[in-house]
Order: structure tokens, then C-alpha cells, then sequence
């Protein structure tokens, strides 16, 4: 049995809510349940603190829904799909039992999102491997990416048209990265909420609904009901 619908997982805090925040919030709504995991502290951002990065972290979960976030702490701009670092991902996949695994896509012009979206399908592939030992038992889950910095034709999208606001809630939790006070010029600091609204609102006309964010998927995707006439 499931403990988890859902685990999200980025390579800095924000990610997630970057590519799939919306998401997140409507499906909690819905009586879903979900686990983020951040695999590093963001400690090379150039605004704020590793320390301050976390206490922002907890607040965006908790205004999603989230009860529960993870750290793997594997050192930002570190780190690879590397043993080690499968097998932690691997832990907390087992650990949790998702139905659902995301992780940012592998298009993306930061090198820890494209090391990220590696290092998570490494490691849903080897959690469904019997004899891959942890200690755990095994867990097989479907594996889909959501975007960050790129705009990319998605796979299938999510109406998030009245989860927009918690969105932008949970987004604007991170002060030190869109809204610091005397920090550097970063493109996190030049209307990137605004940039990534821009976005869904094209994935959400793509599909005649305001608000959508967009996914990829490695394989078809499984429809087990009737779509005729939508």
C-alpha cells in the first residue's frame, strides 16, 4: 500500500514548486497526498543561505498541502547519478512508496536539473530491482518530469486554473530568491513568477483552460476510462 500518491523531487528547493506547484496544491485538494524531496541545500545560490533556504522550504510546503519534505543534502553543482547517490534516492523512493514520481526535466539550462532528471530515473529503475539491496522492499512507480526553465510541447497538462494563488503563494515563500533585499541580479530576480505564469497560461490555452502546467513522460501514458467525445 501506498504512503505516499506522490513524490516530487528537485535538485534545489523552488523546483518543484517552479514546475509543479499548482499541480501539487490541486491534488492535495483532492485528498491526495505528497512527499517533496530536495536532493541539495541550493548552498551556491546566489542570494540567501542554505539555513534560511530551508525554513523558506518548509513554508512553501506547508501552504501546498505538503506535510512532509526531504532533504538529501548531495552538495549543490555537486553532484551526479553517481552509486551513491542512486541508492539515497532510491531509499527515499522505497521509504515512501509513491504512485507518482516527478523530477525536473532533462532539457533545462541548469546542469544540476539535467543531472537531476538522470539520477531520478536511474534510481526508480534500480527501486523495482528485487535484488538492488537497501534493506527495503522493492517499489515499482511511474516516473514523469515537470519543466523549470524551458518550454517544452508537454506530454499531457494539469488545469491548475484555482491553484494559481497557491502557486504564487508558495512561490513568493522564497524572498530570498525572487524578492531579496539587497541581493545580486540573478534571472530568478527579473520577473521569473511572472515568466513561469506566462507559461501555464500558454499550456492552459493549448487545452481551453486559463491556468495548466505541462509534463513530459518517457513512455505513453495508460487512460483507463472512456474519453470519447472530450
Amino acid at each position: 500500500m501506498c504512503k505516499t500518491d506522490i513524490l516530487a523531487i528537485g535538485a534545489h528547493s523552488d523546483d518543484v514548486e517552479i514546475g509543479m506547484g499548482g499541480t501539487l496544491a490541486k491534488w492535495i485538494s483532492e485528498g491526495m497526498s505528497a512527499t517533496i524531496c530536495d536532493l541539495t541545500k541550493a548552498e551556491l545560490s546566489s542570494n540567501g543561505t542554505p539555513e534560511n533556504r530551508l525554513i523558506e522550504a518548509d513554508n512553501a510546503a506547508k501552504i501546498l498541502g505538503v506535510k512532509r519534505r526531504i532533504n538529501l543534502d548531495l552538495g549543490d553543482r555537486k553532484f551526479s547519478a553517481d552509486q551513491r547517490a542512486i541508492e539515497q534516492v532510491v531509499r527515499v523512493i522505497r521509504e515512501v512508496k509513491p504512485k507518482m514520481v516527478f523530477s525536473p526535466y532533462y532539457e533545462d539550462r541548469h546542469p544540476d536539473h539535467v543531472h537531476a532528471a538522470k539520477l531520478v530515473k536511474e534510481a526508480v529503475f534500480s527501486a523495482r530491482i528485487r535484488n538492488y539491496e537497501t534493506g527495503q522492499e522493492l517499489h515499482k512507480t511511474m516516473h514523469y518530469y515537470y519543466m523549470i526553465n524551458g518550454i517544452h510541447k508537454p506530454d499531457f497538462v494539469i488545469d491548475i486554473t484555482h491553484f494559481k494563488d497557491q502557486k504564487v503563494k508558495a512561490l513568493s515563500a522564497f524572498e530570498s530568491q525572487f524578492m531579496p533585499e539587497g541581493g545580486v541580479k540573478t534571472p530568478l530576480t527579473d520577473d521569473y513568477i511572472e515568466t513561469v505564469l506566462s507559461r501555464d497560461k500558454v499550456f492552459g490555452k493549448e487545452v481551453e483552460v486559463k491556468m495548466a502546467e505541462g509534463f513530459k513522460s518517457d513512455k505513453p501514458l495508460l487512460i483507463n476510462k472512456d474519453i470519447a467525445g472530450v
